[in-house]
């Protein structure tokens, strides 16, 4: 069965980045993992993957293990062994220009400063990539946000990141099954109520 969609969490591979807001992209995946039976345990193209279905689509699920600032090569490896466009890939990734909490479906646009999306873009050549942003800003002013993102979340802070990962996971079910217009109608509403920003 070979695969029609690639969805991949960006994040950094080692024990000690498990619980930090730049693996976020790794836990949603891992969640998607679980609810749809797939094992992501196979090493392709720098990366982890699982192929399975979900939503009545063949899909791999992949963490590049790379270091997020350098995703790209592993994505473009992966979007070229499956023989995919870059409209089949979706990308899942923690954005600090978002609230914490919060989420937005975006189906294209530029990589906003973040350095593992803009890898990705570079190796393409392209934005025009449907991605999840999980928001990781604590609502107060971030000196140094690279040791922040790097930072383990608080103990209160699990239960909310849980619901956020439970919710992305559902999300990115939704981009499979309807599509990333109806997911974005569906989805970023629900998350707006967490969030101040506004596209």
């Amino acid at each position: 069965m070979e695969p029609e969609f690639l969805v991949a969490g960006l994040g950094n591979p080692g024990s000690e980045y498990e619980s930090t807001p730049h693996n976020l992209g790794f836990l949603v995946l891992d969640r998607l993992a679980e609810r749809n039976g797939i094992k992501v345990g196979r090493k392709q193209n720098m990366a982890f993957v699982g192929v399975g279905t979900i939503a009545g689509k063949p899909v791999a699920l992949a963490k590049p293990q790379t270091f997020m600032n350098l995703s790209g090569p592993s994505i473009k490896g992966l979007v070229e062994r499956y023989s995919l466009s870059a409209d089949r890939l979706l990308l899942i990734y923690d954005e600090l220009d978002l609230p914490f909490g919060s989420f937005r479906i975006k189906p294209k646009g530029s990589a906003a400063g973040h350095n593992g999306m803009q890898s990705v873009i570079q190796s393409l050549g392209t934005g025009e990539i449907a991605r999840v942003r999980l928001g990781i800003h604590p609502g107060h002013p971030v000196a140094d946000g690279s040791k922040f993102v790097l930072a383990p979340f608080g103990r209160g802070q699990r239960k909310e990141v849980d619901e956020m990962v439970g919710l992305a996971a559902e999300a990115v079910e939704s981009i499979l099954a309807e599509g990333v217009e109806k997911s974005m109608t569906k989805f970023n509403r629900r998350a707006r109520g967490l969030q101040q920003e506004e596209e």
